[in-house]
């Protein structure tokens, strides 16, 4: 006979979710042009993150939200500036070098 072609892994996980979630994390996917495995994924780090929950992702590290990065932004600008150099002095104190 004709040997089964191996399926993917996100196809075997899927077989075990209702048709419905399938459906959706499916239409999710497509609308945000993204796997459905990494649909799936943001889901359920936003709803653990409106639960109060850390989501974190393997090793530990979890992708920065907007949010994330313009709190980063505001605390580098509200650092004091330790060199009152331009930067086309800077460049060229470097380019003298």
């Amino acid at each position: 006979g004709v040997a089964a072609r191996p399926r993917p892994r996100e196809e075997i996980v899927m077989t075990e979710l209702p048709l419905d979630v399938v459906r959706l994390a499916r239409r999710l996917a497509e609308a945000q042009g993204i796997s459905v495995g990494e649909a799936i994924r943001r889901a359920v780090e936003d709803s653990a993150r409106a639960a109060g929950l850390e989501a974190t992702r393997l090793g530990g590290r979890r992708r920065m939200t907007a949010a994330d990065m313009l709190s980063v932004g505001r605390e580098i600008t509200a650092m004091p500036l330790l060199d009152p150099r331009s930067p086309g002095q800077i460049m060229d104190d470097l380019d003298a070098l």
